[in-house]
C-alpha cells in the first residue's frame, strides 16, 4: 500500500510575507503560487483565513496593519479612477496613455490594478517609449532640476522623502519611489547616511596636492577652478570656470542659477570633452560642497582625477582662480549695466575669448594664453572650449 503524501508545513514568516504579498502588494495568487511554489488552494486557505478574523481575540496588531495597508491601497486606486482619463473598460491604448500620465504619482501595481493593465505591457510601453517620449523625458528632467535644488539647498542633508515632502508642499505631483529612483541616476545621497564615516573618510581625502605651487611643466597637467556670483538685474547668477596653469587658459566655464553640483561636473565635463588630456591630470578647487559632492568625487575617480583641496580659510591656495575673477568683474561685469540675462552671458562669453586669444598675460611673458600653447604644441591649432 503506498504510504500517504506528506504535506510540507510553511513556517509564520513565509505565510504571512505570503498574505502580505495578497493583502498589502496586490499581487495575483497565481503569480505568489508561481514564484513560492505553494498551491493556490492553500493561499486561498490562509487569505480566507485572515480575511475571516473578526473576533476581538483573534485581532492582532499585524492584522490591523494588513487592513491598514489595504484601506490605503484602495483609497490610492480610487484616486487613480478619478484622475484617469479614461475608465477600465477604455481600450487598451487609451489606458496605456492615462497611466503613462499618472506614471511617477502613484505605486505602478496600484496604477496597473486600477485600470485592469498588466504590469508587464505597462513597463514594456514605458520602456519602449522612454527614449521617443518628448513629454516623459522634459517631466523627468524639470523633476531633477528641482530635486538638485532642493538636495543642495539642504546642504546634501535631505533624502528622497523629506525632498518628495517638500516637492509636494509646492504642488509637484511625484512619488516617493520616483524621486529616489531619480536621485539614485544623479548619484545623490543623504548625508546623513554614514555622516561620521563621511566625515572621517573626508579628512583623511581632502588633502592639498598642489599647496600654492602653481607651475605647470604641459598643458593638460594641473587645472584649477571656482565658483562666483554676479547680480544682474537683481538676480544672482553663478560663473563656474576651469583654467589651466600651464598658460593660464580658461579651458572651460558654465553659468547657471545655481551653485550646484551640476553646475560644477558639467563645466568639468564639458573642459574635458573638449581638451581629452592624455596623462594624469590634477584638479584643484576650495572645499565647497558641490566639489565634494558624491557625484562629484565618483565622476573624477572614474576619470582617473587626482583632486585637490585648498585648505578651509585660505584663499591664497586657489589665488590663480581669485585673480581670475577679480579681472573679469574689473574689466568687464563692473563696467556695464545690462539689460537682460542673455546680454549677460553674451558678455562673458565675449570676456572669455578675450581672455584666451587678446590678453597678454604677465605669467606667460606677455604672451596670451592662446598663444602660449600654440608654441607649446608647435604652432598646431589648440583645442577650442565650447561655452
Amino acid at each position: 500500500m503506498r504510504g500517504a503524501i506528506q504535506r510540507r508545513r510553511y513556517s509564520k514568516e513565509e505565510k504571512a510575507a505570503a498574505i502580505n504579498r495578497f493583502l498589502v502588494d496586490g499581487e495575483s495568487v497565481a503569480a505568489i503560487s508561481t514564484t513560492t511554489g505553494i498551491s493556490r488552494s492553500t493561499l486561498y486557505s490562509w487569505i480566507r483565513s485572515v480575511q475571516n478574523k473578526t473576533t476581538v481575540s483573534d485581532f492582532t496588531l499585524k492584522n490591523f496593519r494588513l487592513l491598514e495597508s489595504k484601506v490605503k491601497r484602495l483609497e490610492g486606486i480610487i484616486q487613480i479612477l478619478q484622475n484617469a482619463r479614461c475608465t477600465a473598460s477604455s481600450p487598451l491604448k487609451e489606458k496605456l496613455l492615462a497611466l503613462e500620465e499618472l506614471h511617477g504619482q502613484y505605486n505602478v501595481h496600484m496604477l496597473c490594478d486600477a485600470l485592469q493593465v498588466p504590469r508587464g505591457t505597462f513597463y514594456n510601453y514605458i520602456f519602449r517609449n522612454k527614449r521617443d517620449n518628448t513629454w516623459y523625458a522634459k517631466r523627468r528632467e524639470e523633476l531633477r532640476i528641482r530635486i538638485q535644488q532642493i538636495y543642495d539647498e539642504s546642504r546634501q542633508i535631505f533624502g528622497a522623502g523629506k525632498i518628495t515632502a517638500v516637492m509636494k508642499e509646492e504642488g509637484y505631483k511625484v512619488s516617493q519611489e520616483m524621486v529616489r529612483e531619480l536621485m539614485r541616476d544623479m548619484g545623490l545621497l543623504s548625508i546623513r547616511q554614514d555622516a561620521k564615516k563621511v566625515y572621517v573618510k573626508e579628512q583623511r581625502s581632502l588633502k592639498n596636492h598642489l599647496n600654492q605651487q602653481f607651475e605647470a611643466t604641459r598643458p593638460n597637467e594641473i587645472w584649477v577652478s571656482d565658483v562666483t556670483y554676479f547680480l544682474c538685474k537683481n538676480i544672482k547668477y553663478y560663473i563656474c570656470a576651469i583654467i589651466d596653469l600651464y598658460a593660464r587658459r580658461v579651458v572651460g566655464y558654465r553659468v547657471g542659477k545655481n551653485n550646484s553640483t551640476q553646475l560644477v561636473k558639467s563645466t568639468f565635463k564639458q573642459a574635458y570633452e573638449s581638451r581629452k588630456p592624455e596623462s594624469k591630470l590634477l584638479f584643484h578647487t576650495d572645499q565647497g560642497s558641490n566639489y565634494r559632492s558624491y557625484a562629484m568625487c565618483s565622476y573624477l575617480q572614474k576619470l582617473n582625477v587626482t583632486q585637490s583641496f585648498s585648505r578651509a580659510g585660505v584663499p591664497y591656495d586657489n589665488s590663480v582662480m581669485e585673480s581670475f575673477f577679480s579681472s573679469l568683474k574689473r574689466e568687464e561685469l563692473y563696467r556695464t549695466k545690462y539689460r537682460s540675462e542673455a546680454e549677460f552671458r553674451a558678455a562673458v562669453d565675449r570676456y572669455i575669448v578675450f581672455y584666451n586669444e587678446r590678453r597678454p598675460h604677465t605669467k606667460n611673458g606677455y604672451k596670451t594664453p592662446m598663444k602660449l600653447e600654440s608654441i607649446y604644441y608647435g604652432e598646431k591649432t589648440t583645442p577650442e572650449i565650447v561655452p
